[in-house]
């Protein structure tokens, strides 16, 4: 590229307003046409990436981009045999402004995906962005020259700039290639009718030989590759066209690469003994001066050892060919014959055991691959070959049923042709005689739907894949009326549980509906609830009846009721009702026909229900009641009360705390409250079993104030001094009995012998059997006296 360097302007400008070079005044520096900016190459992705992340590629050291991105293209074989490999001048990949590089194509149609770049300029400026290359660059990147390339190109100016790439290399095969692209800035202007031969040149020699061999040369003799030999025509270029052919376009608007011009993606090609060491130098530069800059794009992993597969008569085969009925088919490596050369063929990328030759007979389609390996080489050269599968189509003989009716009367014989092949692609046709057939001449059926076959006659099938492979198979047609099915039941409604006959008409076999292990015409069915049947007729020839007959068989819905039991008491009367239904009529075992009864004694009721179809008994028992009684009482102070009673006639218990003012089946209470004569009653639900008992809800007070305000007077026992074993007793701290109650004073007032006793706490023991439980019931516990003092 042209690179201009700030850090020269106060230089060039005193030794220009002091003097001017004699050579500066005889060669005048040249000037590229200005780039113009468009919308088209301001915008990111539109240049070639070169040297930037986020390529790892692009710190690479030369001798692992030639390994990794020239011959092998980033692929596993990274044991080639690459050696001594220099770039002149010795720019690392330190230098940014370096002349070679790695390069990507990255969202650009640039025709390589990636690979190395030379450049008589930066290498960074081939790409990346949008560079003005009108600018001047009089700094030097290479030496002046190079010999070598001047011998190459029979160089008649002076070269500038040179550079190069050079490695040992040692082939594997008998032929060597890589595919590149010269450009060049010297198209800027009409450069290279003037002389100015940019020139690049692809070096090879056999380690130890005097000369070189140019590799990059154009076909027929037509010369180097430069900027003066391939010229395009147009007013710029009064010298051209020259090899045109071979010219890829002016880069207008400039997009993807920093140059005016380019070639076309041009291949060298060299002949090689395999196992021999080889010197490789590419080498280009810039012709009269450093003004313009030229650069050439090697495509990454365009190294090729030039494999081919043949015939067994040495005949090249095409990238596919085809097999039929996987008959044997010879493969063989085009190669020369290296002692101690080996071979391995693949089958769809999978090595094929014992398959070491240079020819390989395969039975089968698939992707082979060969690969060559010769001597002194760790990288196999290889060629593949797609064997596509013409084995003849899949087929099989069938049989064409017609089931007519009065508008259908032809075969379609299209119908048969997925019974008869399935293979994609076959072709088709129908013969009435098998030499037709086996001619494969035009005498087939042309009229396949609507083919007037008739019953038992054997057509004979051509199926071919479209191509060159064929098999014959047999089509025979059966041909019948279409049945009318029938469907008889003895009855239409039966009970839940019942079963009725039915009897099918018009076939040989039947299919039913809801099942498919039936194919008579009888059946017995016992529904569980309305049903409806159908049924098709079957001919003898598979023939099926267009509709079927159905019939439908009603169930009776199922007879219930809602008869419940009870519990009575002598003297008590309980409804039995056996609960309603559409059509019910009753009779019960006591010889009424109501829909509900009332009886009064203990014993079991039947009622049978009739539903105009069928019947149905349904029992209950009614159980005598004994009266139940309370025989626990759990109250607390807070006022929950707890109650359990006796159930000898295991009915269903209410309670009541309020002497059978209300009933509820819990047996917990709250907010009963406390020191009250409390009437508790239980029953058996619905009947007149009920127990009783008064129960005295006693909490004891723990404060006494007897002040005469009648609020915590007195500690009074009324409430259960009646009680069976009662005692009551009250004490001082020292257990001296201060107090006991008797039914002619059952209360303590704070008195002890007819005085006040002074404020204290005291304690008492209230003895009693329990009304309920009859259990003897001890309470003990302090009370706070508080008198006025």
């Amino acid at each position: 590229m042209l690179h201009y360097r700030f850090k020269h302007y106060f230089f060039l400008l005193t030794f220009l307003l002091t003097s001017v070079s004699v050579s500066s005044q005889e060669n005048p520096r040249r000037r590229a046409t200005k780039v113009t900016s468009t919308g088209a190459n301001l915008k990111a992705g539109k240049f070639i990436d070169v040297n930037v992340p986020p390529y790892a590629a692009s710190g690479y050291f030369p001798e692992q981009i030639v390994k990794d991105i020239l011959i092998n293209g980033g692929s596993t074989c990274t044991t080639a045999n690459i050696t001594n490999v220099t770039v002149s001048p010795n720019h690392t990949i330190f230098d940014d402004t370096r002349f070679w590089g790695y390069f990507n194509r990255g969202t650009t149609n640039f025709p390589f995906k990636d690979g190395i770049v030379l450049t008589t300029g930066h290498a960074k400026q081939a790409g990346n962005v949008l560079v003005d290359q009108a600018s001047e660059d009089v700094e030097p990147i290479g030496s002046d020259s190079d010999p070598d390339l001047v011998a190459a190109t029979n160089a008649t100016v002076d070269l500038k700039d040179a550079v190069s790439l050079e490695f040992d290399f040692v082939p594997n095969s008998t032929q060597v290639r890589f595919n590149y692209i010269f450009a060049s800035e010297e198209y800027s202007g009409g450069y290279p009718c003037t002389g100015f031969s940019d020139a690049f040149a692809l070096l090879l020699k056999k380690v130890g030989d005097p000369t070189y061999t140019n590799l990059a040369v154009l076909p027929g003799s037509a010369g180097p590759v430069s900027a003066t030999n391939i010229v395009p025509a147009g007013p710029l270029y009064p010298c051209g066209p020259i090899n045109e052919a071979y010219f890829g376009g002016i880069n207008t608007p400039r997009v993807e690469i920093n140059y005016y011009g380019r070639t076309i993606p041009l291949t060298a090609i060299a002949t090689v003994i395999p196992g021999q060491t080889y010197h490789f130098k590419m080498v280009i530069a810039d012709a009269k001066d450093r003004s313009l800059d030229s650069a050439v794009f090697l495509e990454g992993g365009s190294f090729d050892i030039g494999v081919k597969i043949i015939d067994e008569t040495g005949a090249n085969l095409p990238p596919t060919i085809n097999m039929c009925d996987n008959s044997p088919k010879t493969l063989k490596a085009q190669v020369e014959l290296v002692p101690g050369t080996t071979f391995q063929w693949y089958k769809d990328g999978v090595l094929i055991p014992g398959a070491t030759n240079v020819a390989y007979v395969t039975t089968e389609p698939g992707v082979y691959t060969i690969k060559v390996m010769v001597p002194g080489s760790q990288c196999p050269g290889e060629a593949k070959i797609t064997v596509i599968g013409g084995t003849s189509p899949t087929v099989q003989s069938a049989v064409l049923k017609l089931c007519t009716t009065p508008t259908v009367t032809t075969f379609d014989l299209e119908a048969a042709i997925p019974m008869i092949t399935t293979t994609p692609g076959a072709v088709t046709r129908f013969y009435t005689t098998l030499a037709d057939a086996q001619a494969q001449n035009n005498n087939y059926i042309k009229n396949l739907t609507t083919y007037d076959g008739t019953d038992g006659q054997v057509l004979h099938v051509l199926v071919t894949n479209g191509g060159f492979c064929s098999r014959m198979a047999t089509l025979t047609l059966n041909k019948e009326a279409t049945p009318t099915a029938g469907l008889n039941v003895a009855k239409l409604k039966i009970c839940l549980g019942e079963s009725v006959l039915m009897t099918a008409t018009g076939g040989v076999t039947y299919e039913w509906k809801d099942t498919a292990s039936v194919t008579d015409g009888t059946r017995t069915v016992s529904p569980t609830k309305t049903t409806t049947y159908s049924v098709y007729a079957i001919g003898a020839q598979g023939c099926k009846s267009a509709k079927p007959a159905e019939v439908t068989v009603e169930v009776v819905p199922a007879i219930v009721s809602t008869l419940k039991g009870g519990h009575i008491c002598e003297g008590d009367r309980l409804i039995l009702d056996a609960g309603p239904g559409t059509g019910y009529t009753y009779e019960w075992n006591t010889g009424e026909k109501t829909q509900s009864i009332s009886v009064n004694k203990p014993g079991e009721y039947t009622v049978t229900i009739n539903n105009g179809v069928c019947s149905k008994e349904f029992k209950t028992q009614v159980i005598k009641a004994i009266v139940p009684q309370i025989i626990n009482v759990n109250y607390n102070d807070r006022g929950t009360m707890i109650l359990t009673a006796s159930n000898p006639s295991n009915g269903i218990l209410e309670y009541s705390v309020d002497n059978g003012a209300t009933w509820q089946v819990s047996n917990i209470f709250t907010n009963v409250p406390k020191n009250e004569i409390i009437a508790i009653r239980v029953r058996v639900k619905n009947t007149s079993c009920v127990g009783f008992i008064e129960y005295f809800t006693f909490v004891m007070r723990n404060v006494i104030t007897p002040n005469g305000d009648n609020i915590n007077d007195i500690i009074d026992f009324r409430g259960i001094i009646g009680y069976k074993d009662f005692s009551g007793k009250i004490f001082d701290r020292y257990g001296k009995e201060v107090f006991k109650a008797e039914k002619v004073r059952p209360y303590w007032d704070g008195y002890f012998q007819g005085k006040r006793l002074l404020s204290s706490s005291y304690w008492y023991q209230v003895t009693f059997e329990d009304p309920a439980s009859k259990l003897l019931t001890v309470k003990t516990g302090w009370i706070l006296l508080k008198n006025i003092e």
